[in-house]
């Protein structure tokens, strides 16, 4: 196996606390999903990453805690690889640590199960304490590790003129105040901030996302970030900053899944993205491979991203016998077959 990831059962996936805008219709009204087009959908990306080498370990479900299906935002596994090349030391194992996210309240009660399951994988944990979503909005791109950050509202109706009378504010997830303890993490590895300005783009995973080698290319819907965000994206990168249309960024083309399999590198995207920027990908010597997870991204707000977690490359597992018989049990082929 090349990589070693974590997806959430989808048995209970519901909208329960309809916490951003592509959960409710346009009366601001809980949408309901399809279960079983969800599962199958969930069922398929498990068995394309599976025929790419990835090692796909399953947290269990829970009927109060639907989210679980999103487990990006569990919190983020720091260093990812002990052969990370932008530290100057080498890294031990040991070194890693899984740090746990300061959900939105609606899904605070995913803590305790990411915590339970990343321990049980043998990884110390530890919490952030400022509002704050995990690899959603902290990730590798290139020398950089980038994080996304709004502005954090108490989820409500207004009222307003039109039809309906009135909207729903929804807010982002992570707060810039969460930078300190990251900084404090990431140490040697500079940190890009940056501000998130679209609702319906709550997580910087939903416009962004880094591939390639080194991860070094990044696409990006620009418009979901501000202005001196943008400018700040454009220094950074130069030519590997790829734009990407409206289309393709409402599409969420950027929530999509890097992998290096058997020296070719993958990205792994929404089904419907662009033909010109499947051409743009493929252009700098990485496969896109396109899923159908529409009852994910049209119910819930997340698509392919959002419904992985990353673990790093799977020869760097803790190798204690608690932690490889817990591997073995949670297993995607062990327990589907």
């Amino acid at each position: 196996m090349t990589r070693t990831i974590a997806m959430g059962d989808p048995r209970y996936f519901s909208v329960r606390g309809g916490a951003n805008p592509h959960t409710r219709n346009w009366l601001g009204l809980k949408k309901r999903v399809n279960a079983k087009l969800a599962r199958q959908q969930w069922h398929q990306l498990a068995r394309v990453l599976l025929d790419h080498g990835v090692d796909v370990l399953v947290i269990p479900p829970n009927p109060k805690l639907t989210g679980l299906v999103y487990p990006a935002n569990a919190g983020f596994l720091y260093p990812l690889s002990a052969r990370d090349p932008n530290k100057k030391t080498a890294i031990s194992n040991l070194e890693k640590r899984f740090y746990l996210s300061n959900l939105v309240p609606t899904r605070a009660g995913e803590r305790d199960v990411y915590r339970s399951f990343m321990s049980g994988l043998g990884y110390q944990t530890q919490e952030i304490c400022a509002r704050f979503e995990g690899e959603a909005d902290f990730f590798p791109a290139g020398d950089f590790m980038l994080f996304t950050y709004g502005r954090i509202e108490k989820q409500r109706f207004v009222l307003r003129w039109g039809l309906p009378p009135w909207r729903r504010i929804y807010g982002f997830r992570s707060s810039l105040e969460a930078l300190s303890e990251l900084s404090a993490i990431a140490k040697d590895r500079p940190i890009l901030p940056l501000e998130l300005i679209l609702e319906t783009h709550y997580h910087g995973d939903t416009a962004l996302c880094s591939f390639g080698p080194q991860r070094r290319f990044l696409l990006a819907f620009l418009e979901a970030l501000s202005e001196d965000s943008r400018q700040r994206l454009k220094a950074a990168f130069g030519e590997n900053l790829i734009p990407i249309s409206r289309p393709d960024g409402e599409l969420y083309a950027a929530n999509a899944f890097p992998l290096e399999h058997e020296g070719r590198f993958y990205l792994f995207m929404p089904q419907g993205v662009s033909q010109e920027l499947l051409v743009q990908i493929r252009q700098r010597g990485v496969e896109p491979v396109c899923v159908n997870v529409s009852e994910f991204m049209a119910k819930g707000g997340g698509s392919v991203k959002c419904m992985i977690l990353d673990l790093g490359p799977s020869d760097e597992q803790p190798e204690q016998p608690a932690a490889r018989s817990f591997r073995e049990k949670h297993r995607y082929l062990n327990l589907f077959g």
